[in-house]
């Protein structure tokens, strides 16, 4: 079967560029808010969504994103609610990739077998759960993977030519690959090192490769257009969310445009970036 992320990538590979990927937390600050900012994405150069799933202790995420998951927990975001906002999407947008990423509590409770039947009928393409690792992934990924969803692996600057073909193994979609060394947001990623690693993930997979973690910059952006197929930001946004917010933490009129205008120019440093590789 040839998915949305499939389609979405061989494109990409035919214009020669890389995509720009993108994750905001649902429902932060609010439902409406942060379903409005979801729909308003794929215009504003989104190639590929990360729809961050709420949870209490994200432990992997530096406090950008931390604090975008209380926010979106204290306005009453449930998983059924961050999936209506995926069905109220794909009312309107058959095409742009949403990929639902987070930890494994949440999706457990719900529990796993109904929320891949639920997912798959909202419109999910594809999950990233950054606390399973492959060893342990039996409960959620044969049963995703029969559904039609992508289990998308994380690979890091530690992951050794050892431990590589246990993350490569099962994983569809694309590969994410982390960065720096530690949480979401709080380092900038170094590009030579990077380029390395990327170079040799690529030697033992022919999955696209997405950069993220530590991404905040049109220069990063811009750079690591030329190493990997997709580009991630994610701190950067849900931190330009915050800074719109009024004293109490709720949406303000420049919320939205605000989010919009900064993927707007980092989608805009992609183009820019294929175009002088073209020359």
């Amino acid at each position: 079967m040839v998915t949305r992320i499939d389609k979405t990538f061989a494109a990409l590979k035919r214009q020669g560029r890389a995509g720009l990927v993108t994750f905001i937390t649902a429902g932060d600050p609010d439902y409406d808010t942060s379903l409005a900012m979801l729909k308003g994405l794929p215009a504003a150069g989104a190639t590929v969504i990360e729809l961050g799933m709420p949870f209490s202790d994200p432990m992997a995420d530096g406090p950008a994103i931390q604090a975008s998951s209380q926010r979106a927990l204290r306005a009453g975001q449930t998983m059924k609610k961050t999936l209506s906002m995926v069905r109220e999407f794909r009312a309107e947008d058959d095409t742009t990739p949403i990929v639902l990423m987070g930890y494994y509590n949440p999706i457990y409770v719900y529990p796993v077998d109904r929320f891949i039947a639920d997912a798959v009928d909202a419109g999910v393409d594809g999950l990233i759960v950054v606390d399973v690792p492959p060893e342990e992934d039996e409960e959620l990924r044969p049963a995703a993977n029969a559904g039609g969803l992508d289990v998308i692996r994380l690979a890091t600057p530690t992951t050794d030519a050892k431990r590589l073909p246990a993350v490569l193994a099962n994983t569809s979609g694309f590969v994410y690959y982390v960065s720096i060394a530690g949480i979401t947001g709080t380092a900038a990623p170094d590009i030579a090192a990077v380029g390395a690693h990327v170079g040799r993930i690529k030697a033992h997979t022919d999955l696209p490769i997405a950069v993220g973690f530590g991404v905040k910059t049109e220069q990063q952006v811009s750079e690591l257009a030329g190493i990997a197929e997709g580009v991630v930001v994610g701190s950067a946004l849900v931190s330009a969310i915050a800074e719109s917010l009024d004293a109490g933490g709720k949406a303000t009129a420049k919320t939205k445009p605000h989010l919009l205008g900064l993927v707007e120019r980092l989608s805009a440093a992609l183009r820019h970036e294929a175009e002088a590789a073209a020359v």
